[in-house]
This record gives structure tokens, C-alpha cells and sequence, in this order.
């Protein structure tokens, strides 16, 4: 299913970006890459050695419609507030997490039997998405596009649509046996992937490289409407704790060159 979904994804937006083309938008590409904390029902809330334990990894690649150019004539567009501050922003990424459960309850200390079976539990999520996001530059794209050496903060909104596909186990067994599994977690994990839509906010920054080529540094916090990306899923009414959906932060940096 990833495959299929990956290739349709590149069709959707191949059709996507003919559409646009006509309308005389110019065109950027880029790729992404950097580290993902994923929060989620392992590990302990608020936590410091969970939000660094359950750090996986992300990459992808970005496309965006740059509405203050038109590439077929070389020249700049009609002159608005919105084509001048705002970009669209397409997206295909992957980002995969190994996951476990850190902080005082497995603490080395602890010698209870739950205690055990929280180290022994293990995990993985790999997720991709597909989806956009508006970008709003507070500055001027223009002034920014026609200067070398400067810098185009942008904070930015947006939805994605995702495939997830999990991984619970544990070190002492099958999971859902009294002897491997806590009760919290008993009939609550699944290794069955599925799909999931989310939203995305992100804060950054371009720096503008050369003519025709940007860096790029965001922060983004993508927040998925189910419990269930992780593999895990305690009764929410029973388990406050676990009473949030899943979420991540991404920390990425890029590299975007202008198409003429």
C-alpha cells in the first residue's frame, strides 16, 4: 500500500502543478531532512528523556508555487499583498521513530513487575505523508528574492494525509500475555497500519543562497487525529495520561532551487 500510495501522490501532484503552471506561477523544488520527536503513548509526559529517547528520523521532498514570478516571461506578477507574502507548499515525506518507554517509571530503581514489563516493551512508527501548507513571509518575497545573503522568516499552516505502520512488541514475549504486558496496554496495541489526516504549523527561515537557490531551517509540530500511529492506545477515560493523540516535532533544514 505505501508504493501505491506514494505513486499516486506523485501523480496528484505532477496534475496539480500543470494546472497551476497555467495560471503563470513560477515553480520551486527542494528536499528536507532532520530529526523527529515523536510524543506518543510511550514513554512519560513531559520527560526530557523521552522526548530524546523517541527521536527518529524525517526526509522529503517540497514543491512550492512561488506567486510573485512568472517563469515563462521573467518578469514579476501583478503587484498584491498576497502574491508578494504568501507561497504554497507541497510535501511528500517519511519520518520513522523507534519508540520506548523512558523516565521514572522504568527508572533502574524500579523492580516491580509493571516496571519490567514498561522496559521490555518496544516500538516503532514509520509514517508518510503527503499534504500542503500556506506560508505567510512577513517581509517581501520580492525584496528577498533579488537579494543575495538575506533572510525570509515564514510561519506557515497547513493539512497532511498520512500512511502509518507500527510495530509493538516486547523483549519478554508475546505482547497481551500477563506476563509481558501491563495492564494499561492489554487488548491496546496494534501492528495493522492505516491512514490518518493531520494538521501542520511550522516557524522558520530562508536564507537566500545564490540567484536562483535558498537554505532552509523550520520547526514543525504535526498533530494526528488518532491515537493510534504509535501502535499504542490505552482507554482514554480509564488512563488520563494517555488521553492526547499523537503528535511530533520535525526540526528540518533544506535546500530549494527556483525552476526557470
Amino acid at each position: 500500500m505505501p508504493k501505491k500510495f506514494i505513486i499516486t501522490t506523485l501523480m496528484l501532484f505532477a496534475f496539480s502543478n500543470s494546472i497551476f503552471a497555467q495560471f503563470g506561477f513560477s515553480h520551486e523544488i527542494g528536499a528536507i531532512v532532520g530529526p523527529v520527536a515523536f510524543q506518543s503513548d510511550y514513554g512519560e509526559r513531559h520527560d526530557f528523556s523521552t522526548n530524546a529517547g523517541n527521536t527518529g528520523y524525517g526526509i522529503g521532498i517540497i514543491h512550492y508555487l512561488n506567486f510573485s514570478y512568472r517563469a515563462e516571461c521573467n518578469c514579476y506578477t501583478p503587484e498584491t499583498y498576497f502574491n508578494d507574502h504568501f507561497k504554497l507548499r507541497s510535501e511528500l515525506s517519511y519520518n520513522k521513530t523507534e519508540l520506548q518507554h523512558f523516565g521514572r517509571w522504568v527508572d533502574d530503581s524500579k523492580t516491580s513487575l509493571i516496571a519490567n514489563q514498561l522496559r521490555g516493551m518496544r516500538g516503532s512508527t514509520s509514517v508518510t505523508n503527503v499534504g500542503m501548507q500556506l506560508e505567510y513571509f512577513p517581509l517581501s518575497i520580492r525584496d528577498f528574492s533579488s537579494t543575495i545573503g538575506a533572510w525570509a522568516p515564514f510561519i506557515s499552516l497547513g493539512g497532511q494525509f498520512s500512511f502509518y505502520d507500527p510495530e509493538a512488541y516486547s523483549t519478554l514475549g508475546d505482547l497481551n500475555t500477563p506476563i509481558s504486558t501491563p495492564i494499561k496496554y492489554m487488548g491496546a496495541t496494534t501492528n495493522q497500519g492505516g491512514t490518518v489526516w493531520s494538521i501542520v504549523g511550522s516557524v522558520g527561515t530562508r536564507y537566500k543562497l545564490t540567484e536562483l537557490s535558498d537554505l532552509m531551517v523550520d520547526l514543525r509540530w504535526q498533530y494526528y487525529f488518532s491515537n493510534w500511529v504509535d501502535g499504542l492506545n490505552p482507554d482514554p477515560a480509564v488512563y488520563l495520561e494517555n488521553r492526547a493523540n499523537d503528535w511530533n516535532v520535525w526540526l528540518n533544514v533544506g535546500y530549494i532551487y527556483y525552476l526557470q
